[in-house]
């Protein structure tokens, strides 16, 4: 068996990291074809020297040290620099699955450059679907490219739907940490600090996707993703609260028979899912014990307390650019979070301020989608300065 070619869109990050760890588990089996990240040279520089892939990009060129421009060297790896050497990369096609773990809407036009292609997409960056569900998974169909989901949640769903029909699901569950302020009083979220809100209880991820998990708007955009993923509307999708994170998500299926995926709090296993998909590869991990992790519980999701959740199924309701407009403002609302500009309890009034004042612009294309990003971001930093001023 001839090794697949994978190329990792955002390799520095979190789940990229993670996808690193996959590929050095399974040697032979797998070459790297291309690998980018946004600015941390250093780390690019070390994954080039690891991997000697055909191509590396850096979207910060400005970042470039004289250490990445050597290991390129060295490694006979081709060095693309700019805004568009991620698209670049994202476009070779011997890339046959592409592993896209670029956080937020910046992942949007390189993700669009390998469904363009008819690639496998590895979708980890759930905001693609968000801003642009209707063009990507169009797009996808007429291509011929296959979105697979890296999400945890998400590739359970896809897992447990390959036990049955379309037509026969009556529901999708995703289940949440609830993250760090699960049991807290609504009423002190205002004082929430950004450490605390760091402070995620089983799940080490980026500071942004740790913030969502936080207010639980992670889970929003999850809803918003399913339903394009899945294609299913958005009232048979339901959230619940699960702290264990040992059960990723279920199917509920019209004879009333509920299927569940397993496993431990590892995104490995979820990238490995997808990067040997449609078959199944040894983890070399350590089998689940449920005795060990037991008890498991669940409760539903208070959504006057995490109002992220309403908010995101309103949006995809209202359907057109909405959702793009509902992350757009969470991603800038979350930044003026982690800069202090804003209080915890502010991020979730702010998008919803935000979704007030723009509407549902279209976002039926690609060029629409887009639009409605930068519309939701202007808007939201003008509701910013607005504020500071006051």
């Amino acid at each position: 068996m001839s090794a697949r070619g994978v190329t990792v869109l955002g390799c520095t990050g979190s789940v990229g990291g993670s996808t690193l760890d996959v590929l050095r588990s399974h040697p032979g089996a797998f070459e790297v074809v291309a690998l980018t990240a946004n600015a941390r040279a250093a780390e690019l520089a070390a994954a080039v020297e690891e991997f000697r892939p055909a191509v590396a990009a850096l979207a910060d060129g400005d970042a470039a040290d004289e250490a990445l421009r050597r290991a390129c060297e060295d490694a006979g790896t081709e060095l693309l620099l700019g805004g568009e050497a991620v698209v670049e990369a994202a476009r070779r096609p011997e890339g046959e699955v592409v592993l896209a773990a670029i956080v937020g809407a910046a992942g949007l036009p390189a993700t669009a450059a390998a469904v363009e292609r008819g690639a496998v997409v590895a979708l980890a960056n759930k905001e693609s679907l968000v801003v642009a569900g209707e063009a990507l998974t169009r797009r996808a169909g007429e291509r011929g490219a296959t979105l697979l989901p890296v999400d945890s949640e998400h590739a359970a769903i896809h897992q447990c739907l390959r036990s049955g029909r379309a037509e026969e699901v009556r529901r999708l569950v995703l289940t949440a940490s609830g993250g760090p302020f699960r049991t807290w009083e609504t009423g002190s979220f205002d004082e929430v600090t950004p450490e605390q809100a760091l402070q995620h209880p089983t799940w080490t991820m980026g500071a942004k996707i740790t913030i969502d998990s936080a207010t639980v708007m992670n889970k929003g955009l999850e809803i918003i993703e399913a339903s394009w993923l899945f294609e299913l509307p958005g009232r048979q999708v339901d959230v619940i609260f699960h702290p264990q994170s040992i059960v990723h998500s279920l199917v509920e299926f019209r004879d009333g028979s509920v299927l569940a995926q397993l496993n431990r709090p590892d995104m490995r296993d979820p990238v490995r899912y997808c990067l040997t998909w449609p078959e199944r590869w040894e983890s070399g991990g350590e089998p689940l014990d449920l005795a060990a992790v037991s008890p498991l519980t669940f409760e539903p999701p208070d959504e006057g307390k995490f109002p992220c959740l309403r908010l995101a199924r309103e949006a995809l309701e209202a359907g057109g650019g909405a959702p793009a407009v509902l992350n757009a403002a969470n991603e800038v609302a979350v930044a003026a979070f982690l800069d202090r500009r804003l209080s915890f309890g502010g991020i979730p009034r702010l998008v919803e301020a935000v979704l007030a004042e723009a509407g549902s612009p279209p976002a039926s294309t690609l060029e629409e989608a887009l639009e409605a990003d930068r519309s939701g971001r202007a808007l939201a930093a003008e509701a910013l300065a607005r504020a500071d001023r006051s």
